[in-house]
C-alpha cells in the first residue's frame, strides 16, 4: 500500500531532523539544569544557543511541571508574553515522561499561528539524574529545508472504498444514459486525440456527468472543463496546439484508446455498478476508476489493459 511508503519517507525525514537536533538538544539541557532557577541566565544561555539549531523559531524551558520558566528566545529577540505558561497540555508533550529524554513530537497546528508545525522536547535532569525540567524547541514545517527528493506515488494497485451509503443503495439503483454515453463514439477519440497530439497529459472522462477534466503539458497547473457540447465537436482540438507526443509518457499511444474502450465496457456492463468516471494519466500511466458504488480504483494502464470487466463485476469495488 502507497500509505506505508508515504510514512516510511515521513519517517526517514523524521530520523534525519531527530540526528541533526538531539546532541545540541541534550548539550543545552546539561547547561540549563545549573541555571534553572536564573530566569535571565537561562534567557541568555538561550538566547546564544539558537543559531546553532537552523531554522528553531522558539527556544525556551519549562520546568518540572511544565511552566515555562523563560522567554521565548526567537531570531528576533525575546518574548516575555509565553513565561509562566503551562505547556503540559500541549501535544508535544505526550508520552514524554517516562519513556525518553528525547521526543520529536509529531506536527501538528500551531496554537498562535495555526500553521503546521512540531516540537522537540529534551528532558532535562539534574547530577542525581531527576527530572527537574524540559528544553523545548519550535519549528514551523515551511521554514525548513525543502527534502531533495519529493515522494513518489507508487503504481500498485489501490482500492478505496468509499461511502458506505451509497454503497449499500447501490442495487436500488440503475444506470441513466447521460449525453456521453449516447455520444461515445464520438467523445473517445476526440480525447484520444486530444492525449496523442495536442498535449493532454491527464484526461478524466466524467460520464455521469457528460463532461472532462483535462490537464495540458503547457500549462500543467491548471486544468480545462470539457462540455459535452465540445467533447463531440472535433474542431475543439483546434483550440490546442498540435505538440509532439510527450517524451515523458509510458503509455504507448497505441494504447490510449484500447484504455478508453474499457472504460466503455465498465461503463455499460451492469445497470447497477457501472462506471462513473474514469481517467487516464500518460506521464506516470495510471488510470483512475470511480465506480456508481463510490469504489475507486488506481492501477497501470497495462495492468489494467490485462482484466477483463469479468474481473471487476466480481470483486467487491
Amino acid at each position: 500500500m502507497s500509505s506505508s511508503n508515504l510514512k516510511n519517507t515521513i519517517r526517514i525525514q523524521r530520523e534525519k531532523l531527530t540526528a541533526q537536533l538531539s546532541d545540541e538538544m541534550h548539550e543545552l539541557a546539561t547547561k540549563s539544569s545549573h541555571i534553572l532557577d536564573d530566569r535571565e541566565a537561562l534567557n541568555q544561555l538561550l538566547s546564544d544557543t539558537l543559531p546553532q539549531l537552523p531554522h528553531c523559531k522558539h527556544l525556551y524551558v519549562l520546568d518540572a511541571d511544565g511552566v515555562q520558566v523563560t522567554d521565548n528566545i526567537t531570531q528576533t529577540g525575546r518574548d516575555a508574553d509565553h513565561f509562566g505558561r503551562n505547556r503540559m497540555d500541549r501535544p508535544y508533550m505526550d508520552g514524554i515522561i517516562g519513556t525518553t529524554d528525547f521526543k520529536l513530537s509529531e506536527a501538528y497546528i500551531s496554537r498562535n499561528k495555526k500553521r503546521p508545525s512540531f516540537t522537540a522536547i529534551q528532558v532535562v535532569r539534574d547530577k542525581h539524574s531527576s527530572r527537574i525540567g524540559f528544553l523545548g524547541a519550535d519549528f514551523d514545517l515551511r521554514e525548513l529545508p525543502g527534502i531533495k527528493d519529493a515522494y513518489q506515488e507508487p503504481d500498485n494497485w489501490r482500492q478505496i472504498k468509499g461511502d458506505p451509503v451509497i454503497r449499500s443503495v447501490v442495487f436500488n439503483q440503475q444506470r441513466a444514459d447521460s449525453m456521453m454515453d449516447k455520444h461515445m463514439d464520438q467523445v473517445l477519440p476526440i480525447m484520444n486525440e486530444l492525449i496523442s497530439e495536442h498535449g493532454v497529459f491527464h484526461g478524466k472522462l466524467h460520464f455521469s456527468s457528460s463532461r472532462a477534466t483535462i490537464w495540458l503539458v503547457d500549462d500543467p497547473f491548471s486544468y480545462r472543463i470539457l462540455s459535452i457540447d465540445e467533447l463531440i465537436d472535433a474542431d475543439t482540438c483546434l483550440a490546442y496546439p498540435r505538440r509532439k507526443y510527450h517524451e515523458r509518457a509510458i503509455v504507448p499511444v497505441e494504447k490510449i484508446m484500447p484504455v478508453f474502450e474499457l472504460f466503455r465496457s465498465l461503463r455499460f456492463a451492469d445497470e447497477n455498478v457501472y462506471l462513473r468516471a474514469g481517467s487516464l494519466n500518460i506521464i506516470n500511466g495510471m488510470v483512475g476508476l470511480n465506480f456508481s458504488c463510490d469504489g475507486s480504483h488506481y492501477m497501470r494502464f497495462d495492468e489494467f489493459l490485462e482484466k477483463s470487466t469479468d474481473f471487476w463485476f466480481g470483486i467487491n469495488s
